[in-house]
């Protein structure tokens, strides 16, 4: 049975301005350009308005809506539009709008496989342990562990072959 707890307007607006860059990099992560980003944050705070989640603390809520955010970017990709539209239909950008500041090293995180760019994402850019990204992405530690050494190992070969 779902409890009756609702959300006031003013604590949406504080979890919105508490965590709403978060969102909006993990969003960008997935999604690659501007609009995309910007209509899974908001499907993301929409998702927040009609969850009855009670949350135990920030950290808790950053969790979750980290959470949600990925969940939504994953079934965006898993729709029928999204696999009948083809590549070249589609312009793929980066969304910085200050959100993210986009250097060398970030730009060949982003052109790794999915899995191992959200993992050294969240572990190098958002400081979270491989317990907490393994909770988050309801993954096994082992999983994570695996992913980020292959994520730097993959970054390590992009970086060593751009020198030479």
């Amino acid at each position: 049975m779902k409890s009756s707890f609702v959300r006031t307007n003013e604590e949406i607006s504080e979890i919105y301005n508490r965590h709403v860059d978060t969102v909006y990099r993990v969003c960008t992560l997935y999604m690659k350009n501007q609009h995309d980003t910007e209509d899974m944050v908001q499907n993301t705070f929409i998702r927040l308005m009609r969850d009855n989640t009670e949350f135990k603390s920030e950290e808790h809520e950053k969790a979750w809506l980290i959470r949600t955010a990925t969940n939504l970017c994953k079934d965006f990709f898993r729709s029928w539009w999204r696999k009948t539209v083809t590549i070249g239909h589609v312009k793929e950008e980066i969304a910085v709008d200050g959100y993210i500041h986009i250097d060398d090293t970030i730009k060949k995180v982003m052109e790794l496989p999915l899995k191992y760019r959200t993992t050294l994402y969240m572990y190098y850019y958002e400081g979270y342990s491989t317990i907490e990204i393994s909770r988050i992405l309801e993954k096994n530690v082992s999983t994570i562990k695996g992913y980020l050494y292959k994520g730097r190992k993959l970054l390590k070969i992009e970086m060593e072959g751009e020198e030479g």
